[in-house]
């Protein structure tokens, strides 16, 4: 019995003793944790490699005593802007928002640029030069072809041309063009002044029809114009002169309600070039000048083709000639389908003029071949003339066919030059209607030499 009882007391004394240690560690781990230390197990514990290595990862140091690392501050993400809206179609560009100043001082050349290729992008926008301002604007092209369609050009301000010789470069040919563009409209009350007088000559005519004709002219005419500028800048822009608008390569162009005024080059009216097909020139006042006119054409052995125009209600003043067909000799291809309708004049040296000997200057080279013309009509011409009312003159090799004309009525005008009657070469067609005054060298029928017209090398 006192064996049983001392294995009995010895296992009791050895479990108490466990608990009381269990007891006391917990105790003090209780304490160390309200005393605000850390809390880890000791070195020799399977999982304190396991600990210290997620400790570290955290960041944790294990000093005790060190306060924590103050956390980065978190900065706000940025706000994304709301994206623009693409312009619409029939957007509106004003060149005033471009910086344009309008003064008639500052140089708005770029500014029109910039609203040009805004506008350039949007189907039927609207470029607007507002009314009230004068913009100066350089040598500048609105030009295509990858511009959207049915751009509205409005004009009601006033466009002015530089003076400045340094502006043109070596010589420019234009100096607003609007090229490769479709469906494009310029309309408005607005002007384009080229302020040409700084390259003109104190000539009334540049631009002679012959030697005859440029005495005629001349005659019992005294130049006072006085200079406007220098001799000198005067000798430094003759050599540029460039044409104050001009249209290339663009189908279904509508120019209304604006003026044109003192271009440098081209003092016609409306000068009609190669390739122009389809043209409908209409309700035009025009003068002084010289003119409505197709080409000239065919210069330099050059091949020429021109269709299907017409020019209705148009009234000429003080211009040298009226409605005109000029070819240079040595060119090909044609002139065929030009209706000359409703052309009221007043003081026009030659109202009606077809010449395919055309010479700007004192004289040029004979040739045989020439641009061919056919299917020409001028219809109710009616007015005052102060040289010649009718000059038609026609190539020898390509003479002229199915000139008609109807209701034609000009006199001479009562402070006229020289005066000469109707003439006519190599000119093949019909009168309709009695004429004033009476024009019997129009040949009737078909020159015996006559040409095949699918021979000229233009479009049937």
């Amino acid at each position: 019995m006192p064996s049983n009882m001392g294995g009995f007391s010895f296992k009791k004394l050895t479990f108490a003793l466990v608990i009381a240690i269990l007891v006391w560690a917990s105790s003090m781990e209780t304490c160390d944790a309200r005393r605000g230390k850390h809390w880890r197990h000791g070195k020799a514990g399977p999982f304190s490699s396991l600990y210290n290595k997620k400790t570290k990862n955290y960041g944790h140091q294990g000093n005790v005593g060190k306060s924590k690392p103050k956390p980065k501050e978190k900065q706000p993400l940025p706000i994304p802007e709301e994206p623009q809206a693409p312009p619409q179609k029939g957007s509106k560009f004003n060149v005033l928002d471009y910086g344009a100043q309008g003064n008639g001082n500052s140089d708005d050349t770029k500014a029109f640029q910039a609203a040009w290729a805004d506008a350039c992008k949007v189907e039927a926008s609207t470029m607007i030069v507002p009314t009230g301002y004068e913009f100066l604007v350089g040598p500048i092209s609105f030009s295509g072809p990858y511009c959207q369609r049915n751009i509205l050009f409005q004009l009601d301000g006033t466009i002015i041309a530089p003076t400045n010789a340094n502006a043109w470069g070596n010589g420019l040919l234009q100096w607003l063009e609007f090229t490769k563009l479709v469906g494009l409209t310029i309309k408005g009350k607005g002007t384009i002044d080229g302020r040409g007088s700084v390259w003109w000559t104190h000539s009334i005519l540049d631009d002679p029809i012959d030697n005859e004709d440029l005495l005629v002219s001349l005659l019992n005419v005294t130049i006072t114009q006085t200079p406007l500028v220098s001799s000198s800048m005067e000798s430094k822009m003759l050599s540029t002169k460039p044409t104050a608008l001009r249209f290339y390569g663009s189908f279904n162009v509508t120019v209304t309600g604006i003026t044109i005024q003192n271009s440098p080059q081209c003092d016609d009216c409306i000068s009609i070039q190669t390739g122009c097909t389809n043209v409908y020139v209409h309700d035009v006042n025009c003068g002084p000048g010289h003119g409505i006119s197709v080409g000239s054409l065919g210069k330099d052995g050059t091949t020429a083709c021109v269709s299907n125009i017409t020019v209705r209600n148009v009234n000429m003043h003080n211009t040298m000639t009226g409605v005109r067909i000029k070819t240079w000799q040595g060119g090909s291809g044609s002139v065929k389908g030009v209706l000359f309708s409703n052309i009221q004049v007043s003081d026009v040296q030659f109202p009606i003029m077809i010449d395919q000997y055309y010479c700007d200057h004192s004289s040029c080279t004979n040739h045989t071949s020439a641009v061919a013309v056919s299917n020409i009509a001028y219809e109710n011409i009616k007015g005052t003339y102060t040289v010649k009312p009718v000059h038609v003159s026609c190539s020898d090799s390509m003479p002229c066919m199915d000139v008609r004309l109807t209701d034609i009525e000009l006199n001479p005008a009562p402070k006229g030059y020289h005066m000469y009657d109707p003439f006519c070469w190599q000119a093949f067609g019909e009168l309709y209607a009695p004429t004033v005054p009476q024009i019997g060298c129009l040949q009737q029928g078909t020159p015996s030499s006559s040409w095949d017209p699918t021979e000229t090398g233009c479009p049937a």
